[in-house]
Formats: C-alpha cells, sequence, structure tokens
C-alpha cells in the first residue's frame, strides 16, 4: 500500500508547490518597467519618454556602449511593453528605480531620460539625491504644464480639470487613434519620415488607460519645489526646432530656466534646429553634449 501511495503523495507535493509559487508570485507587484542592458563601464539609465520605449536610444546607445554599462528602461503600457493590472503611476516607476539601482548594486548611475523620461529622472534624483549621479534631461521638465501655457505661475490647482478630461479622453481612445493623434502632432516630434513611422509604430502599441493616467500625472505634478534636494550636476537640453517663430526663444529659455534655478549645480542648453527627439533630429550635438557633461 505504501508503495502505491508514494506517487500520490508526490503528486499533491508537486501541485502544493506550484501553487506555493504561484500564489507567491501573484503577492508581487509587476514591475513598472522592463530593463535592457548592454555595453560595459559607469551605468547610464536611459528613460524614454511617454509612448516610447528603449528604441528611442538605439543610435546613441551604439555611440556610448564601448564606455558605459546601458540599462535601456521600457515602461509598462507603452510602445509594447506589457501595460500594469492597474493604472501606471510615475512615483511607482521612480521607487522601483531605486529598488533596481540597490538590486543591480549600481554605484551613482547617470540617469538621461527623455520628456517624461526626464521628469522621472528629476523625481529619482530628488527624491533619492545619494543614489544618483549626474542627470541629463532631453527636452523634458520637473513641470509640464507651463511649457503648454507659457507660463511659469501655472499651478497643479489650475490644471486639475484639464488633467482629468485629458485622463478621459485618452482612455476611451482605441490603439488606431493614439496613432493618429501621435501623427497628429509630429510636426513637433521629429523631423525625417523613418522616425515618424517609428513614433506612430510605438504610439498605436501603447495602452489608452496608461497613456491617460501618466499624462494627468504629469500635469498634476510640479517637482520644481523638490528639484532643490539634488545634489549632483543636472544638464537640461531644450530642443526649439518646431517653435512657430524665433522671437519666441527668450520666452521658451526662461520657461525652462526658471524649472531648474533652484537646483544647485544646474545648466541649460537648447539646440534651436532639433525638434522634441533630440537624439532623432541631432544625434551627433546630443552626444556630444552627454559625453563632455559626463566628462567634467
Amino acid at each position: 500500500m505504501m508503495l502505491k501511495r508514494k506517487p500520490l503523495i508526490l503528486l499533491c507535493y508537486t501541485v502544493f508547490m506550484l501553487l506555493s509559487q504561484s500564489l507567491k508570485a501573484d503577492e508581487t507587484p509587476a514591475a513598472s518597467f522592463q530593463v535592457q542592458v548592454e555595453g560595459k563601464g559607469k551605468a547610464i539609465i536611459l528613460i524614454p519618454g511617454l509612448m516610447s520605449d528603449q528604441r528611442v536610444w538605439q543610435q546613441l546607445a551604439t555611440a556610448l556602449k564601448p564606455d558605459y554599462q546601458l540599462h535601456l528602461v521600457s515602461l509598462a503600457g507603452f510602445a509594447g511593453t506589457p501595460a500594469l493590472a492597474a493604472p501606471l503611476k510615475l512615483t511607482q516607476v521612480t521607487s522601483e528605480l531605486a529598488a533596481y539601482i540597490q538590486q543591480k548594486q549600481l554605484k551613482q548611475p547617470i540617469v538621461i531620460g527623455h520628456s517624461m523620461g526626464a521628469f522621472l529622472a528629476f523625481q529619482l534624483a530628488s527624491s533619492y539625491p545619494k543614489l544618483t549621479g549626474k542627470v541629463i534631461a532631453v527636452d523634458g521638465l520637473p513641470y509640464l504644464a507651463p511649457v503648454f501655457s507659457r507660463d511659469s505661475t501655472t499651478t497643479v490647482a489650475q490644471m486639475a480639470p484639464q488633467a482629468k478630461m485629458m485622463q478621459q479622453y485618452y482612455q476611451q481612445m482605441t490603439s488606431a487613434q493614439l496613432a493618429e493623434s501621435a501623427e497628429q502632432g509630429m510636426a513637433i516630434q521629429v523631423s525625417s519620415a523613418e522616425h515618424a513611422a517609428i513614433v506612430t509604430k510605438m504610439a498605436a502599441a501603447s495602452d489608452p488607460a496608461t497613456v491617460g493616467a501618466v499624462i494627468a500625472e504629469l500635469l498634476t505634478t510640479d517637482l520644481r519645489g523638490e528639484v532643490h534636494k539634488i545634489q549632483q550636476p543636472v544638464l537640461l537640453l531644450g530642443a526649439g526646432g518646431a517653435l512657430p517663430s524665433d522671437s519666441m526663444r527668450p520666452v521658451v529659455q526662461t520657461l525652462y530656466q526658471q524649472q531648474i534655478n533652484t537646483i544647485p549645480q544646474a545648466k541649460l542648453d537648447f539646440n534651436w534646429q532639433s525638434r522634441h527627439f533630440i537624439m532623432w533630429d541631432q544625434p551627433d550635438w546630443l552626444l556630444a553634449q552627454i559625453t563632455d557633461f559626463i566628462k567634467e
């Protein structure tokens, strides 16, 4: 009888272990991002913008990876990376990035972010100032709203109704409508048809609920009162190639400068030929800015 029971006991034990592992996995929150690691050397974390993934950094990565270890981030819900069950929160991304730095034992990695990724870089460096190294913000700011309002006094309270409306608007979109929305704003994003096609493709593969939630969070999170905590040097790179008139340059430059005035070691530079995706429009200029700043 004991011999006959052994297979049954083993089967029950196996099922129990599988169920236990499954339950344990379910208790662990899903990571808000995926990471692709390339190269060797000083660590650099690269964070893409809204509805983008690590593809936007490919050309820059090719130039940097012989000398640096690159951690290319792709956020959940954008450009085909699976969305989370609950809406993505940038505060969650920030805390999980900090945990990632500690788990991988990265020694004050340089953080480069584009657009929304730049916002995350500011949030990470101000929330965990001892964990991060230098910060490079590629056409992204501690607070998004003043760019649209052209008014540095714009507040979260003023933007809250619009943020709620935009969240609902995007959450009701289909993937095709997300792509169409990206196409409508392409004139300020990139210059080439090749890169425009990639932007559209990434948008079509993004999750509308995630996009809406993140836009709302960007419009209602003002880091201007937090960035003074950043202890490392910061480089903010602006793109002015899509401005309708050169006369707007001083206004935009002032708006950008005002957002980093409280950071102890921060400087601003603009490329007046590039559109929003500087890594595609002016790759050589961006590479030179980054490498020079890192070596300072």
